[in-house]
């Protein structure tokens, strides 16, 4: 049984979710690997609601907008969930995968916490994704099986905003970022893109920020490209989407059931030409063979794609490969085949602020890396703004 008024990712004061993903508990998924699948629209096998979720207006359009496509909503009793744990992990994240349930945020959501060195506030609007990425921080920060939850509450949730402007301390109060005014991310434990053709969420939240008159921005970023349904709308330049790219031996290998680069590359282009702020989520960096060519390959693609646009907002943010021993416990057992490189002999053991361990790249080869994508960004996309490197 599961109980869908907690929150998938739970929240732990001496342990804050970071924007490259080193809260990773442990959990025991031995004998899980989901297999890597086209990119393509996800339908849930099942999708449930619980009753405080009818009570909500945007609650009962994500049910609309779900028995369109003939997909049967079930009214659950109450917030306890039944029928996902299976005989075993395998089964048991398999049912999970493929189940949907319409929720209410819990309170906790309400209080929001900086999510350095991304954006001074973090808000959510779904936990969970369908994808399949063989390095998943999210995959090791899970309570329980990984039923993604969509939240009916949007417009309480929106509202709730408004108290936390000009009192962040990541974006709004640093010189070099100043511009960008008090910033939101709402994509720490989901895929927007994901669940929108689902939900609509994401659509109204640029909807809301492009009529907030005031310097604040919303942030998400996604591995997907149908981009089409945010072409058009009032954004006032107030949402900025991130990419999340990487050379081709990673999106090909790793990244399973999300949008080929060049798709990505494509949406990117449709975007900042309608006027929308626009980024690249290069993460995790990897040190693959040869890994400066293939780095070189997806820098020259993404200048491409950005070639001729217009008044050009482009920001990079640089996150490199980094796991605990928890998430090499969890990826491992989801993708015993995996060609991820975990070896804890190569990397360096750092200890984060509240003690938590963490293998990093060496010094030597993070300035290695650090040098290298300074100076390529900087000759092969001079108007992209590197806004950290991590």
């Amino acid at each position: 049984m599961t109980d869908l008024d907690l929150p998938l990712a739970l929240d732990d004061p001496a342990a804050p979710h970071s924007a490259s993903g080193e809260r990773v508990p442990t959990h025991d998924l031995s004998d899980v690997a989901p297999p890597a699948r086209p990119a393509r629209q996800w339908f849930p096998k099942r999708v449930v609601a619980t009753p405080p979720a009818y009570d909500h207006p945007h609650g009962r359009r994500i049910m609309a907008r779900i028995e369109a496509y003939g997909i049967e909503v079930e009214r659950l009793p109450s917030a306890r969930l039944t029928g996902v744990r299976g005989e075993n992990d395998r089964q048991t994240y398999a049912r999970a995968k493929s189940t949907l349930a319409i929720v209410v945020s819990p309170p906790s959501r309400r209080r929001l916490q900086p999510i350095a060195p991304s954006a001074d506030w973090r808000f959510d609007l779904a936990e969970g994704c369908p994808a399949h990425c063989q390095y998943c921080y999210l995959a090791g920060s899970l309570s329980g099986p990984p039923v993604t939850r969509v939240y009916a509450d949007l417009d309480d949730i929106l509202d709730n905003l408004s108290a936390y402007e000009g009192k962040g301390t990541i974006t709004s109060r640093r010189v070099a970022r100043r511009d960008e005014g008090t910033t939101f991310e709402a994509s720490c434990y989901t895929d927007p893109l994901a669940l929108e053709h689902l939900t609509g969420s994401w659509r109204r939240a640029v909807e809301h920020f492009g009529a907030w008159d005031a310097p604040v921005q919303l942030r998400w970023t996604t591995k997907f490209g149908d981009v089409d349904g945010f072409v058009g709308l009032s954004h006032n330049g107030r949402t900025r989407v991130r990419f999340s790219v990487n050379c081709l031996p990673v999106t090909t290998r790793m990244e399973g059931g999300t949008s080929p680069l060049a798709e990505r590359l494509a949406a990117l282009r449709k975007l900042a030409l309608g006027g929308y702020p626009v980024g690249l989520t290069i993460a995790p960096i990897m040190t693959v063979d040869n890994w400066r060519d293939h780095y070189g390959e997806l820098l020259a693609a993404v200048a491409a794609a950005v070639d001729g646009v217009p008044d050009l907002d482009l920001t990079a943010e640089l996150i490199t490969h980094r796991f605990t021993p928890g998430s090499k416990e969890v990826l491992l057992g989801w993708y015993p085949r995996t060609r991820l490189e975990m070896d804890e002999e190569s990397r360096t053991r750092k200890h984060g602020k509240f003690g938590a361990v963490k293998y990093v790249y060496p010094a030597g080869i993070m300035a290695e890396l650090r040098g290298w994508f300074e100076h390529e960004i900087a000759a092969q996309l001079p108007a992209c703004r590197i806004l950290y490197w991590t």
